[in-house]
């Protein structure tokens, strides 16, 4: 028998927040968390923009191994990962005696990487780079890190799928749970926020050049868009069996009820409208739910001119006839890559649980795909029972997961 499958417990640390209340009153003031980064432009970066992500002090939270071998966005993930838990009612007991699986989107920890090839380099002497180097620069050192600290015995992998990741994560999560073999996972995503892992993305010209108005820049959907701006964090979610969360008491926060997936099978790093629209059409049916059914739609929307344009049309093949109401996240937080597609379900569930739509910021002036959606220019009052949340990346994956009010 397939499980029901719900979320009992939300953690964030991001530029709109670091508690689920900072979030929920950023996104409901339509709040930019976007600042001129002086760092980067020193460094030669085209544009020194990004989001605004404090670093958290695990001094008083964690001895000095546990530390020193935790990267940037594993640091992220353990604060928001302890929020969701306590949100969860998840104590180290039960965790003990279950097997609590751990799944995160991660697709990069350049920083780790390259600090250890300088010392390698200045020092000619491999030993100084450290014992604690190698569980930082891991691809999987999230899941590495908080699977040891948290003394978790279930699934344990990372999801590696570009700016779809996050998302991905929790959709695997999903069907572990909804499959039976997990009555339990940690899931999210994280992203590094330092001028290394973002290098290669300002030499493509990716970036969003408006450093007078950094709060500006990030326009989704709107026809005079530059560029991304680069954000970073990270976003974690309890999923768990629906009886089973009944059972131990837990809050039930929302319902997972769908995850459809796709490959565009086309350019590396372009988009396509009828890939996403399979993605978006595989969810729905997953669900058992219309396009009629779907109150609001997270766009995956970045600020790009080929990326908002072929998701636009993507939105508009599948749900013209119904036009739900529309917004970007991002273009208050930036693009938080490998977490974006797990943060933008907490930030959707957040809305969800207080009855409005944050606004797609800067949405000034349509093009001719965005004209044909419902987009929210301003804060919404609006009971959701149902929202969508679409996840697209570099090399053609796409995500989008459908979530229902309980």
């Amino acid at each position: 028998m397939q499980k029901r499958v719900v979320i009992t417990g939300m953690g964030i640390w991001s530029c709109l927040g670091t508690t689920l209340n900072e979030v929920t009153q950023s996104l409901h003031k339509g709040k930019s968390g976007i600042v001129f980064d002086a760092q980067r432009k020193q460094a030669g970066f085209r544009s020194a923009l990004t989001g605004a992500v404090p670093t958290p002090d695990l001094k008083p939270l964690l001895d000095r191994r546990s530390r020193l071998q935790m990267s940037e966005q594993a640091e992220y993930a353990y604060m928001s990962t302890s929020q969701a838990l306590q949100q969860a009612k998840m104590q180290p007991d039960y965790i003990a005696q279950n097997e609590i699986g751990i799944l995160f989107g991660n697709d990069t920890s350049a920083k780790a990487v390259i600090q250890s090839c300088d010392i390698a380099r200045a020092k000619k002497d491999n030993t100084l780079i450290g014992s604690a180097a190698i569980f930082q620069s891991m691809n999987c050192t999230i899941t590495m890190n908080l699977s040891t600290i948290f003394k978790l015995r279930g699934v344990n992998f990372t999801i590696s799928a570009a700016c779809s990741s996050g998302s991905h994560a929790v959709g695997m999560a999903y069907l572990m749970v909804k499959w039976g073999l997990q009555k339990a996972v940690i899931c999210g995503g994280g992203q590094e926020l330092n001028p290394y892992a973002f290098a290669a993305f300002d030499a493509l010209s990716a970036f969003s050049i408006q450093e007078k108005k950094p709060t500006k820049a990030s326009r989704p959907f709107d026809k005079n868009r530059d560029g991304l701006v680069p954000g970073g964090g990270a976003a974690t979610l309890i999923v768990e069996e629906y009886e089973s969360a009944v059972k131990r008491g837990a809050p039930i926060l929302a319902e997972i009820v769908g995850y459809g997936f796709s490959s565009n099978g086309d350019h590396i790093s372009g988009s396509t409208a009828e890939g996403q629209a399979r993605a978006i059409h595989h969810a729905l049916n997953d669900a058992g739910v219309l396009a009629k059914d779907i109150d609001y739609i997270n766009a995956h929307a970045t600020s790009t001119q080929g990326g908002d344009y072929a998701e636009a049309e993507a939105i508009d093949a599948v749900f013209s006839a119904s036009r739900p109401i529309v917004s970007s996240t991002k273009s208050m937080t930036g693009h938080e890559c490998w977490m974006a597609g797990a943060s933008e379900i907490v930030y959707s569930t957040l809305m969800m649980q207080n009855d409005f739509v944050a606004p797609n910021i800067n949405f000034e002036t349509p093009d001719e795909a965005s004209a044909k959606l419902n987009i929210a220019t301003q804060t919404t009052a609006k009971k959701i029972n149902t929202f969508l949340s679409n996840s697209f990346g570099f090399g053609g994956t796409n995500s989008s997961i459908v979530v229902k009010k309980i």
